[in-house]
């Protein structure tokens, strides 16, 4: 039996075990299984590495896909130059990293732009973030990183009309939002947001999270993340048996 899997913590919100479970249902795969491994520490990766021996591909998701780098022995380009991991191959003892994440972006938000969406800003700094930066740099569209501690990024203070009317591409890249959080929201002002804004947010449970509730009564265009994450697993797929 050829065994995937997820790792991450925690992994109460993923899609992937229940994706790939009813593909192999549908396309009559019977000698495939995919488990969800939420690992509480990046040192426990090893472990799991040694207890699951019949392992030959693994997706990666928060907080580890920056991590997982040193455990690696090939990188591809997208991950030399992203800096963050979402998919492994394993073979014959080796790990090879991939970087699905901009596959699934990049084919999920090129039907939504317009001319006007030159500008953008990435809610957070972690490696969806840097996947999305990628993306966004290849588009030729600028863009401005946003945390709570600012630095070399806009803090969310920052972040007043006139930065809001000239950035109409607003991506969320955090967990805010997400069950079974789904009452919280990146803080914004939400009353800046008009209808040449094009609001994404990878977070896809709840499929409407406050954040795009909020831009869509203001009139934005709104996207959230399952679209992306079914192409990255597909993209995922095609990598494991290539």
């Amino acid at each position: 039996m050829k065994l995937y899997g997820l790792i991450g913590y925690p992994l109460s919100h993923s899609f992937s075990k229940n994706y790939f479970s009813e593909k192999f249902l549908k396309k009559g795969i019977a000698d495939c299984a995919y488990e969800l491994f939420p690992i509480e520490t990046i040192e426990q990766f090893p472990m799991l590495l040694n207890a699951q021996t019949n392992l030959c591909g693994l997706n990666v998701t928060i907080p580890y896909k920056e991590a997982v780098l040193p455990f690696m022995h090939h990188l591809s380009e997208e991950v030399k130059e992203i800096g963050a991991c979402n998919c492994i191959k394993i073979e014959k003892g080796k790990m090879y990293a991939y970087n699905t994440d901009v596959v699934g972006f990049e084919k999920s938000l090129l039907p939504l732009l317009l001319p006007h969406h030159t500008k953008a800003l990435i809610l957070g700094t972690g490696g969806a973030a840097k996947a999305v930066a990628w993306v966004l740099q290849k588009l030729k569209i600028d863009y401005m990183f946003v945390s709570r501690n600012g630095g070399d990024a806009f803090r969310y203070d920052q972040l007043d009309a006139t930065v809001m009317q000239a950035y109409t591409v607003i991506i969320n890249t955090t967990p805010v939002g997400m069950q079974p959080n789904s009452n919280t929201k990146p803080s914004l002002d939400y009353d800046a947001i008009t209808q040449k804004h094009l609001c994404y947010d990878l977070v896809y449970n709840p499929a409407k999270t406050f954040f795009l509730q909020l831009a869509e009564a203001r009139g934005a265009v709104i996207k959230n993340g399952l679209s992306m994450l079914e192409i990255q697993a597909e993209e995922s797929w095609n990598i494991w048996n290539s």
